[in-house]
Order: C-alpha cells, then sequence, then structure tokens
C-alpha cells in the first residue's frame, strides 16, 4: 500500500486533534523539584590583596563574618578540612573545603550539616576569592555560591522558596563583606 503525501499530512493532523482533545481541560505538567539558584557578591577593600587574604584565607577562622561567634575545625586548609560554625544564639553549621589554592587566593567549601531554618538552603556551594582592584590600589574579594532551597520539592513554602534563599543568602554574603571592609579599612 502506498501512502501519499497529502495522505500522511491528514493522518498527522488526525493524531494532533486527538492529543488536544484527549489533554483538553488537563494542567499542564510541571517541572520537578527546584532548580539551582547562584549568587554571587563582591566589594572592594582598600587594602592590598595579601592583607585581605590574611583575614579571610584561614579555613578555620571564620570570626569576620558578624554571625559567626565560634569556629572549630579539623586538618587546617587542607582539602577535606571541615569546620563547624557557631552562630550567635547557638545554631551550627558544618562544612567541608574542597579547593584550596594560596597563591591564586581563593577556596571553596560546601555545607555539609546545616538547618534550613538557620539557612533555607541544600546542597551549597561557595567560593571565596581575593583579586587586585581594577584601580590597582586596593583589592576586590568576591563570594559567589550556588544552592537549591531549602524545600527540595514543588510548591515550597514561602520561607523555603528560591527567593527566600537567595535573599538569605545574598544578605549573609554583604554582611560578611561589609564588616571584612568596615575592619581591614579601619585598621583592626
Amino acid at each position: 500500500m502506498r501512502m501519499t503525501i497529502g495522505t500522511a499530512i491528514a493522518g498527522v493532523a488526525a493524531l494532533a486533534m486527538v492529543g488536544m482533545a484527549l489533554t483538553a481541560g488537563f494542567e499542564p505538567v510541571r517541572a520537578h523539584g527546584p532548580t539551582r539558584q547562584k549568587v554571587r557578591e563582591s566589594i572592594e577593600i582598600n587594602a592590598a590583596p595579601a592583607k585581605v587574604w590574611a583575614a579571610i584565607g584561614n579555613f578555620q577562622d571564620m570570626s569576620w563574618l558578624p554571625p559567626v561567634s565560634k569556629t572549630e575545625g579539623e586538618k587546617g586548609n587542607e582539602i577535606g578540612a571541615t569546620r563547624k560554625l557557631t552562630l550567635t544564639g547557638g545554631a551550627t553549621v558544618d562544612e567541608e573545603l574542597y579547593k584550596f589554592d594560596a597563591a591564586a587566593m581563593t577556596y571553596s567549601y560546601r555545607i555539609t550539616n546545616v538547618d534550613v531554618k538557620v539557612l533555607p538552603v541544600t546542597n551549597y556551594s561557595s567560593t571565596l576569592t581575593v583579586t587586585p582592584s581594577a584601580d590597582g590600589k586596593g583589592s576586590t574579594l568576591e563570594w559567589a555560591g550556588a544552592f537549591y532551597r531549602g524545600f527540595p520539592n514543588n510548591d515550597p513554602p514561602p520561607e523555603l522558596s528560591d527567593e527566600a534563599a537567595k535573599t538569605a543568602v545574598s544578605g549573609l554574603y554583604k554582611t560578611g563583606l561589609e564588616a571584612l571592609k568596615k575592619k581591614l579599612e579601619s585598621g583592626s
């Protein structure tokens, strides 16, 4: 049996009509789960890159970040080093170092344990990098992170949504960067 082009087109059109009839009244299928979010904040600091790196380059010391009241850890700046940050109020955040390059003044770490009520994220990783500023008179400190929201399924509650996660991380980064700038530029 030979099919003509006209017959083939009519068959495709009939199938399309059947498909439209079957799906009439149904909502479209939504994608499953959240998408990875990213936040990047940076600040210009009127201090030499080496001075900025000296303030942030020890993975075992996060005292420059205002919400952190205590840092405990193991293995210094070795890959696989861990730290536990105790926050004002007593909550804790566990982190692990997975990249460290003192010569390039950068390191990357991931959160291994945090209550989403403290920071509404999951699968969080972050990188801190110090570079000379464009004008050559100071430094640029960049803090970049990638993560998923605190609620892994569709229809998250507002406090665990993508926006809540991005707002919390961006606020944390800005607070930390501004505090470090103030500390270094005041000479302390």
